[in-house]
């Protein structure tokens, strides 16, 4: 069976990152019968200069947006987006926008430990619909323990700097490869998807990019034809 190699650059508190995780899931359930797939999760963070302790989510997220009529409507929209996939936000839950570079290191961890794909999936949904402060170093140890890692090593990476040159190197990578923003998909080292699409449009792209012919959505990551 052909495999395709799908690394995905994302944040652990981007929405449409997590939107488009499902989109794409169930894109390869579609395909399940004609190819592989490896998957592979990079880091990138929507907002480094977060400080350890986070920030008020909504204060910060209305500032963002200008107002908070306007906070109301995206977050409304997105979450309504959300349902449509089979996910339940609550904004009204999440009091923290975490820094989630720890996050990335444990995400990096859990890559060792060939338990990435459920380690990813448990930590945005401690996010976006349990609530979850993933500022806190204990809450990430047990979100990710219970996702299937070891306390031990999760909590000797906290309180280390384990990963962290791992992480660091992963986004300089994809600043050269010219990803600005999230989601970013890059299929077979070659080729990119940028945004949440539609399954369908997965669908094709993977289809067409697995027959080496370009697909609409796609682009060359290397040169950075996007």
């Amino acid at each position: 069976m052909q495999k395709i190699k799908i690394d995905i650059v994302s944040d652990v508190v981007c929405p449409w990152c997590y939107i488009g995780k499902r989109r794409l899931e169930k894109a390869m359930a579609q395909l399940s019968d004609q190819y592989e797939f490896d998957v592979t999760y990079l880091p990138f963070e929507l907002n480094p200069g977060t400080p350890v302790t986070g920030f008020d989510q909504k204060d910060y997220l209305t500032k963002k947006f200008g107002s908070e009529e306007k906070y109301n409507q995206v977050t409304s929209h997105v979450t309504s987006v959300a349902a449509g996939e089979g996910l339940k936000f609550d904004f009204s839950k999440q009091k923290v926008s975490p820094n989630t570079r720890n996050a990335h290191r444990v995400i990096w961890l859990a890559k060792q430990a060939g338990k990435q794909l459920a380690v990813k999936e448990a930590l945005m949904k401690a996010y976006f619909e349990d609530g979850v402060d993933l500022s806190k170093s204990e809450n990430l140890v047990t979100v990710t323990v219970n996702a299937g890692l070891k306390e031990a090593e999760v909590t000797t990476l906290l309180n280390s700097n384990a990963g962290l040159p791992e992480v660091i190197a992963a986004e300089q990578l994809n600043q050269k490869r010219g990803v600005s923003g999230v989601p970013f998909y890059i299929i077979n080292d070659q080729y990119g998807i940028s945004g949440a699409q539609p399954t369908d449009v997965f669908v094709q792209a993977l289809t067409q990019i697995s027959s080496e012919v370009e697909a609409a959505n796609a682009c060359d990551v290397e040169k950075k034809e996007c």
